[in-house]
C-alpha cells in the first residue's frame, strides 16, 4: 500500500481549473518530484493535499486513511506536513518560537525539546540564532527555518514547495544535501522545484504537470531524457 495515494484530484479557483483530475502515488522512503512550468498546478496540488485549498473532487489517502479536505492541523498528527513556497516564517517571533509553532501537534514537553534538538542538529545556524527574530534572518536561513518548522511534528511525509527559490547557489546545495539526509532518517519527500536538474539528481521518480494535468511520469533518469519535459519547459524559465 502506498504511503500517499491521490485519485482524480481536481482543484478549482472559481471558474479556473488549476488541477484537472490527476492520479499519483508515493511509496514509503521515496523522494518524488513534481515538475512543470509556472501555473502548471504544482503548488495547488500540494496545498490541496494538506487542506490549504479545497478539493473540488477526487480523493487523497494517506497511510490508508482518507484525508481528503482534512485541515492542516489534523494532518500533522498523522504525519504529513508542508513547507510552503515563500517560507512564510513569523517575522516578529524568534527562531525558537517559530519552531514551537510547528510542534503544536505535540503535547509532550520532552518530545518538543527532542524535536528542537533534531532541527538544531540539522541546521546549526538556527541554534546560534534561536533568540533572533525570524524577520531579520537571511533568505537562506529563513528557508532553513521553514523546513525546520515543518520537521518539528516529526512527519513521515514532508512536502517541500520550491525550497531553492531565490537562494544563492551555495545555500541551494545545502538544502538539497539536507533532503538526502532526511531520506536517510526515514522521511518520505515530495519536492516541487524550479531547479529541474537538481530535483532529478536527488529524486527517485517524478511527475511532470502541464495545465493542471500529468503529462509525463517516470524515474528521474527517464525524465531527464524526456522530450516531453523539454517541451513543457521550453521558453518557460
Amino acid at each position: 500500500m502506498p504511503l500517499l495515494a491521490v485519485d482524480s484530484l481536481k482543484v478549482n479557483y472559481g471558474a479556473v481549473e488549476a488541477v484537472r483530475g490527476i492520479d499519483f502515488q508515493i511509496d514509503q522512503g521515496e523522494i518524488v518530484t513534481l515538475l512543470g512550468a509556472n501555473g502548471a498546478g504544482k503548488s495547488s496540488t500540494l496545498n490541496a493535499l494538506v487542506g490549504l485549498v479545497p478539493v473540488a473532487s477526487g480523493r487523497v489517502v494517506f497511510d490508508g486513511t482518507d484525508v481528503t479536505d482534512h485541515a492542516p492541523e489534523r494532518l500533522a498528527p498523522l504525519g504529513m506536513t508542508l513547507s510552503p513556497e515563500g517560507r512564510r516564517v513569523f517575522a516578529t517571533l524568534s527562531v525558537e518560537e517559530n519552531l514551537r509553532m510547528g510542534a503544536y501537534a505535540i503535547g509532550n514537553r520532552s518530545e518538543i525539546k527532542a524535536a528542537w534538538e533534531r532541527v538544531y542538529d540539522l541546521f546549526p545556524i538556527l541554534r546560534e540564532r534561536r533568540e533572533q527574530y525570524a524577520g531579520t534572518l537571511s533568505g537562506g536561513q529563513q528557508q532553513m527555518l521553514a523546513v525546520g518548522r515543518a520537521l518539528m511534528s516529526n512527519p513521515r511525509l514532508l512536502l517541500l514547495d520550491e525550497p531553492s527559490l531565490g537562494l544563492a547557489p551555495k545555500i541551494v546545495e545545502q538544502i538539497f544535501e539536507l533532503i538526502g539526509v532526511l531520506r536517510g532518517q526515514g522521511v518520505t519527500l515530495v519536492v516541487v522545484e524550479q531547479n529541474v536538474s537538481m530535483a532529478l539528481e536527488i529524486a527517485d521518480r517524478g511527475y511532470v504537470l502541464s495545465s493542471g494535468r500529468i503529462v509525463s511520469a517516470g524515474t528521474a533518469a527517464e525524465l531527464s531524457r524526456s522530450e516531453n519535459l523539454q517541451d513543457v519547459y521550453l521558453g518557460a524559465e
